[in-house]
């Protein structure tokens, strides 16, 4: 949904990025490591189990929104077979209107820096996590800004947090985790258009194309369903949007109206609250229960364990290999075992089944250790906050 960042990239520094689910690619396809350097990360949010990607056919005669008409489409993507096969089809499909769809694409642009940057990040796709990988990555999200951004935030819309909390089960603080990764609370959602994003990627990037073409898809329909212009939303070069950085398709299937006045709105607070929540709801988190835990042991057998969120072992696996909970676990379920690169050293963790949803977002440990230790900090510093004004009350 993705994954899927919205920090503004360039050419210097998008390496670092976490950018979506591209080289993720879904839960059948997880990442070989985490080269916080040379790793670009596209909106994973993934699908459930058991659920398409695809959007269900409606052919009730909605209204589109915008001004488009041509009787054939022109522009940067005039003379691409497989776009008109495409219109074609969500003519068939979903009822739109052909003329519609062929002015609208007519105004779609090729989005070339896009593509030279990705055929650059899937030559360095492969490898273990470096020395000082998680130093690293850690550094550019475990800062001040990102910090107060989170209290003042948690401050302002207190209220939507709790309700999220008590219907979802999900803490304040892992919310606030996910969208201080994702666009520091809304400082920057990507500058991107929708629209160009995903027909760049769905007809130029060969490697992901169908699954681009599919979130093109939903994209359409979710524009309509919500009354937008599909050609005004901007977000991440991938095609994630608004706050919490949900792909079209995580949109359709997770996004929630929170705030009651009858649309789903990814840029709303609200309504992004209460969306990240229902996604970690909608995958497993479970209320009360540990995220990750400090490990003691040998280690003796470690190097016969893969590390990494797509691996699970049952405790009794990693005490044979020297490495078990520092405290006390009545972890009657699987275990990721995590390793996180120092500068100096390196550590293992255990994650739990809640790491595991938080890495349903984005498959990397990073990304949900990040997602996790600013949580933290944030409830640290709001409690710190809260109790001081308290005192001074």
């Amino acid at each position: 949904m993705y994954t899927f960042n919205t920090r503004k990239v360039s050419p210097q520094n998008a390496g670092s990025a976490l950018l979506i689910a591209l080289l993720a690619g879904c839960a059948s396809q997880p990442p070989a490591g985490d080269k916080a350097n040379n790793r670009v990360r596209t909106p994973t949010q993934q699908t459930a189990p058991n659920q398409s990607r695809h959007a269900t056919p409606d052919l009730r005669p909605f209204a589109s929104v915008g001004s488009y008409h041509a009787t054939a489409v022109s522009g940067d993507y005039a003379g691409y077979p497989a776009l008109n096969q495409f219109i074609e089809q969500m003519v068939q499909k979903h009822g739109f209107n052909r003329e519609y769809l062929q002015g609208l694409f007519s105004q779609a642009k090729r989005k070339q820096w896009t593509l030279d940057y990705l055929a650059k990040s899937d030559q360095g796709m492969k490898g273990k996590p470096s020395k000082g990988g998680w130093t690293r990555y850690r550094a550019q999200f475990l800062d001040d800004r990102h910090i107060n951004a989170g209290i003042s935030f948690w401050q302002q819309h207190h209220a939507t947090l709790q309700r999220a909390h008590q219907q979802y089960g999900v803490p304040a603080e892992y919310i606030l985790g996910i969208m201080a990764v994702e666009t520091t609370f809304g400082s920057f959602v990507g500058n991107h258009r929708i629209i160009d994003a995903l027909t760049t990627l769905g007809f130029d990037y060969q490697r992901r194309g169908e699954y681009f073409r599919s979130e093109l898809e939903n994209f359409l329909v979710m524009s309509r369903s919500e009354g937008l212009d599909p050609g005004k939303p901007v977000g991440s070069f991938a095609g994630a949007m608004g706050l919490g950085q949900f792909m079209p398709s995580s949109f359709l299937q997770w996004a929630v109206d929170f705030n009651g006045d009858g649309r789903r709105d990814l840029w709303n607070p609200e309504d992004v609250i209460g969306s990240v929540a229902n996604y970690f709801a909608q995958h497993g988190w479970q209320a009360g229960k540990p995220i990750v835990s400090a490990t003691r042991g040998s280690f003796s057998g470690i190097d016969s364990l893969e590390p990494g969120a797509d691996h699970a072992y049952p405790l009794d696996t990693l005490v044979k290999a020297g490495v078990e909970p520092a405290d006390s676990c009545a972890c009657d379920y699987p275990l990721r075992l995590l390793l996180l690169r120092h500068q100096s050293k390196d550590e293992y963790l255990l994650g739990h089944p809640n790491f595991y949803a938080i890495t349903r977002y984005n498959q990397s440990t990073h990304y949900a250790m990040a997602v996790h230790e600013l949580a933290l900090a944030i409830k640290r510093g709001y409690q710190r906050v809260a109790g001081s004004r308290d005192i001074a009350g």
